[in-house]
């Protein structure tokens, strides 16, 4: 799954923002290493946290049907994983790195959600949007400077995106095959009793329900 959020946010940035323009695309952690060897335009797109967004899940099962309608097998449902990104502009040029996240921002703001046809293997198989924010303050727990503390470079202008991808938590049940009679009660020592439940034979008034004993051989 994160492969595949790496792709769809590898093409977002070339096919939109940085469409017509020779700038290259990384996801190298941007250590000072990394920054030396760089010798062309570039923008980074490093992943640098990965956690569940526990607003976004639900309890209980998701129906699987088969072709004649009847219920197949039941799913839980899809976790839903954050990917965050820190992006960041290296050019020869302050003003021009502050033109590429400025591109970056525009385009990235004008998605709510990743586009569908950039989507594919498990993201496009379950057909669930993959919600996108980009520059949203960073949670408590987490700021940007330490990421960079943790890089060991220096403080850079950058853009924080996070994608929101639907993971199949792959446990799936079988279902039973569906009732084909009605329920039978046996009560002490009584013979079986088939109970029918159908509307009761009245010309008028409110639709009732009635029980009729049918009695079965003893065995």
């Amino acid at each position: 799954m994160i492969h595949e959020v790496d792709e769809a946010l590898r093409r977002l940035v070339k096919e939109q923002a940085l469409h017509g323009t020779d700038v290259e695309i990384a996801f190298e952690a941007p250590t000072k290493d990394w920054a030396a060897r760089r010798n062309a335009p570039t923008v980074n797109l490093y992943l640098y946290d990965i956690r569940e967004d526990l607003r976004r899940r639900q309890r209980g099962l998701l129906n699987e049907y088969a072709s004649d309608g009847t219920v197949a097998a039941r799913h839980v449902p899809p976790r839903h994983i954050k990917l965050s990104y820190l992006i960041t502009a290296w050019t020869q040029r302050p003003e021009d790195e502050h033109r590429l996240l400025s591109e970056l921002l525009l385009n990235i703001l004008a998605n709510e959600a990743m586009p569908a046809d950039l989507l594919t293997g498990s993201l496009a198989a379950l057909g669930l949007p993959v919600p996108m924010t980009i520059a949203l303050p960073p949670p408590e727990d987490r700021a940007f400077a330490d990421v960079w503390t943790a890089l060991g470079g220096e403080l850079k202008p950058s853009l924080d995106v996070v994608v929101c991808a639907p993971v199949d938590a792959g446990r799936r049940f079988p279902a039973g095959p569906p009732a084909t009679e009605g329920m039978r009660i046996t009560v002490g020592d009584d013979a079986p009793m088939a109970h029918h439940v159908g509307a009761a034979e009245e010309p008028a008034g409110p639709s009732r329900v009635s029980i009729r004993r049918v009695a079965e051989p003893r065995t």
